[in-house]
């Protein structure tokens, strides 16, 4: 089995970093990253730029535009789909064309996986999302999974689970995320994972539980699971929990205990004396102390109720002796969740540099240096995910396409 891959919603190369530091021979042949009502397609452009541009089967080049109007069957063949997805209500409903046809809400991107699922039957599948997906939404906890779960038993593929904190996996910052490792029955892992127990699978067999180990799991808990998309959308809800299994029809899943490893401290990826552009200015210290000091603020609904509300002190400045707190696009902006560090060459607070962003995520030093300007380095960086996670789970991979056929 050729190591081939597809990347979509590819940012600015996370998933192909990850893959490439193998060194084993994978190899891209498709990727598609475009930002809807973005002017300048900054990441795509600094996707080029690292790794060039992939023409389709036609021989034709559209990776920087709306994957939703591209031909999925014109992507070229691939062993292993990969992309970064949003969260977002995949809520569907029948077609009016025709009751076995689903119609999903406008522009979720999930769709446009199934579809490339669809036209290429890859055999295997790697997704990185948010890890509220598992309980969204709120007033359906779990559907939204749920539904991911019944596409891929209607096209014929298992799935394991896993929400990840990269930092007890060696990374530097405290950022968590649900990897789904998805796989066709009819492959050699398929067959073999299919005559493994639950239990086994999550504990220490799978894919997942390979790439990032467990000390021990709670009782699993499982639940059937439909392939009628449309059903799962209007009555699933399910307590998914941090790791699961799903193969022919049945969930499993359970609550996971992480085997700590050393992670990388957020003091150690810190640059010396910083240009003095990142440095927090006197008329501005005030402001950021309370951003994130502790706050109780009356409230008043649009009916008229009354509340307060509050939230506690956020460390000022971000602690050097621990790995860094999940960055947001919104980095660098002043707000509560952005980093503020002490530099270590001048001892004055500051905010991250673009540099320091992107060894945040595991990135290459100036891997964002590719024109765009900070604010969009930033950006780039809070959509990104963190890259050894990626060569954690290729390193297993490799292990399996050895397997196949």
């Amino acid at each position: 089995m050729q190591k081939t891959i597809c990347e979509l919603f590819a940012g600015v190369g996370g998933f192909r970093l990850g893959f490439d530091r193998l060194n084993t021979g994978w190899a891209t042949t498709w990727f598609s990253q475009w930002e809807p009502g973005a002017k300048t397609q900054w990441a795509h452009d600094c996707y080029v730029q690292h790794f060039g541009d992939s023409r389709d089967l036609r021989g034709e080049y559209h990776t920087g535009e709306d994957i939703s109007i591209m031909d999925k069957k014109s992507i070229p063949d691939h062993t292993l789909l990969v992309g970064g997805f949003p969260c977002q209500d995949y809520s569907v409903a029948h077609t009016l064309a025709s009751a076995k046809g689903i119609e999903g809400k406008k522009g979720v991107l999930w769709w446009q996986i199934r579809d490339t699922l669809i036209a290429k039957k890859a055999p295997f599948c790697v997704l990185e999302n948010v890890d509220r997906l598992l309980k969204s939404p709120a007033k359906q906890r779990g559907r939204d999974f749920g539904v991911i779960l019944a596409c891929l038993t209607e096209l014929g593929y298992s799935a394991e689970w896993r929400v990840v904190n990269a930092a007890q996996y060696g990374a530097a910052q405290r950022r968590r995320r649900t990897f789904i490792f998805a796989y066709r029955n009819d492959t050699e892992y398929g067959k073999r994972m299919a005559g493994e127990s639950a239990e086994r699978v999550i504990n220490n067999m799978g894919l997942m539980a390979k790439a990032f180990p467990i000390l021990d799991a709670g009782k699993i808990t499982k639940k059937p699971i439909s392939s009628d998309i449309v059903d799962i959308s209007d009555n699933f809800a399910f307590a998914f929990e941090n790791a699961g299994y799903m193969s022919e029809g049945t969930i499993y899943t359970a609550k996971v205990t992480e085997k700590e490893e050393e992670p990388i401290l957020l003091g150690t990826i810190l640059e010396h004396h910083a240009n003095e552009k990142y440095y927090i200015s006197d008329d501005k210290m005030s402001k950021w102390v309370y951003l994130k000091g502790a706050k109780k603020i009356p409230r008043r609904t649009a009916d008229g109720h009354e509340y307060v509300f509050s939230e506690g002190p956020i460390a000022f400045p971000d602690p050097g002796d621990r790995p860094g707190r999940t960055m947001l696009t919104s980095e660098s902006t002043l707000n509560r969740s952005t980093h503020v560090v002490c530099d270590p060459g001048t001892l004055r607070l500051r905010l991250l540099t673009p540099v320091e962003a992107e060894r945040l995520q595991g990135f290459d030093d100036e891997w964002t240096n590719t024109g765009m300007p900070d604010r969009m380095r930033y950006f780039c960086m809070g959509n990104a995910l963190v890259v050894p996670m990626i060569t954690r789970m290729g390193k297993v991979l490799d292990t399996i396409i050895a397997e196949e056929k």
